[in-house]
């Protein structure tokens, strides 16, 4: 971890909330903030681009969160998680959701909800250089 403070810890500092234990939260909890820190990257990464229309944005942007797109960087990281990162994803992609992604099968739509809670699980433990290490092995180049 950095000497400096992570956004996270700014977060809960700035807001008063306390710390917990993140083995209790549930796969969906996981994923629900997994899938805006993924969102953030992939963001960030297109507008770093540079200048530009903020439909195309979008459209990039789309296609790179999407489940189906997850599903295949789930596929690819498998080999590259820890025994840890394993179980997490595990618990992400078995939860039981009501519902799922409208252009993606059933089978897509776990994995990348498997994704999210493992990208969910590293930044509420402060883990954001793992993020940006599994995201860069697997992101469409």
């Amino acid at each position: 971890m950095h000497s400096e403070k992570l956004f996270l810890d700014k977060i809960k500092e700035e807001f008063g909330l306390g710390d917990v234990d993140i083995k209790t939260y549930s796969p969906l909890t996981l994923a629900f903030i997994g899938d805006c820190v993924y969102d953030l990257i992939i963001r960030s990464i297109l507008v770093g681009g540079g200048n530009r229309n903020v439909n195309g944005l979008h459209k990039d942007k789309s296609n790179l969160v999407k489940a189906e797109t997850q599903a295949l960087m789930a596929d690819k990281l498998k080999e590259h998680l820890t025994e840890e990162e394993a179980d997490v994803y595990k618990r992400g992609r078995n939860a039981k959701t009501v519902s799922h992604a409208k252009n993606a099968g059933l089978g897509q739509y776990h994995k990348a909800t498997g994704l999210e809670a493992l990208f969910g699980y590293l930044y509420l433990k402060g883990e954001e250089d793992r993020i940006l290490e599994l995201v860069k092995l697997v992101l469409p180049q």
